[in-house]
């Protein structure tokens, strides 16, 4: 009888926990690509961005999609903006999904004067082109942005993703 009472005190605290947001299960790295690869090639054939480069930059700028900002906003590139959120309060954008976060992130490079020459200038697999790139458009204000973001594409293999397309 106490072994019962003890499992159901057990279930009881891991469903409050769980409740409170407290116990929410983290992404791993691998989890993470796992699950946002698609979505990365899906926007590197729509676009020429290298899936790695979509895929590093959100590993880094949200840490593997355990972040506040982007559990709670879906944000995964770290896009400053507006947000809604009644649960944390922050000067970085919400959206509705994580998807639309990678769509912006994509699309904020497309609108982007800074950016919009990468499109003409590198193919889909010179993800090294495309990171200095927008290090030098001034996405990031840290020093060593690039490389750390290329170390990611480097550790995790992330080139694999990659493919030659030809938007022409």
């Amino acid at each position: 009888m106490l072994e019962y009472c003890r499992k159901i005190f057990v279930v009881c605290i891991l469903i409050t926990l769980s409740t409170l947001g407290l116990y929410a299960q983290d992404y791993t790295t691998k989890s993470y690509i796992e699950k946002h690869s698609p979505a990365a090639q899906t926007l590197m054939r729509e676009t020429g961005v290298p899936a790695s480069v979509i895929l590093a930059v959100a590993i880094h700028e949200s840490a593997y999609g355990n972040s506040r900002i982007a559990r709670y906003l879906n944000n995964h590139f770290g896009i400053k903006g507006k947000n809604n959120s009644k649960k944390i309060r922050s000067a970085y954008k919400g959206y509705g999904s994580v998807l639309d976060s990678y769509r912006d992130f994509v699309g904020l490079l497309q609108r982007r004067k800074a950016t919009q020459p990468l499109f003409d200038k590198h193919n889909s697999e010179d993800y090294k082109g495309w990171i200095k790139g927008i290090a030098r458009s001034g996405y990031s204000e840290t020093g060593d942005w690039s490389r750390k973001v290329i170390s990611t594409i480097d550790t995790y293999d992330l080139e694999k993703y990659d493919e030659k397309i030809n938007l022409n």
